[in-house]
């Protein structure tokens, strides 16, 4: 075989290896150029495996992550709640300083 035939042989990836690729391509926080080259891999391909195991997922992982989104909703109305009493204290705070002293006399005059 010829240098040029070797360079050109295509890979193949079984399902597992290219769902464990995305996993650990979604998971890591870094580019698909980043996993890609880790793997020796085209970053193309991560996208394109990616679009292909979200378009297969089934009802049930669609039902938790409802779930998961629920929860993260419930999570975000609390904080945004709480966020809501800190300014209005901050707000109240701050007229509070604002206002001079009613008994406060002008250091200018004699």
């Amino acid at each position: 075989m010829t240098e040029l035939n070797k360079s050109k042989t295509r890979r193949r990836y079984d399902r597992e290896f290219k769902r464990q690729a995305v996993e650990h391509w979604l998971a890591s926080g870094r580019t698909a150029v980043q996993v890609g080259r880790e793997l020796g891999l085209n970053a193309d391909r991560l996208y394109v495996w990616r679009d292909k195991l979200v378009s297969k997922t089934p009802s049930a992982d669609t039902h938790r992550s409802r779930e998961v989104l629920e929860a993260e909703l419930a999570q975000l109305r609390r904080d945004n709640e709480s966020l809501r009493q800190q300014r209005d204290i901050l707000k109240k705070t701050l007229g509070i300083l604002s206002e001079p002293p009613s008994n406060a006399t002008n250091a200018s005059k004699p």
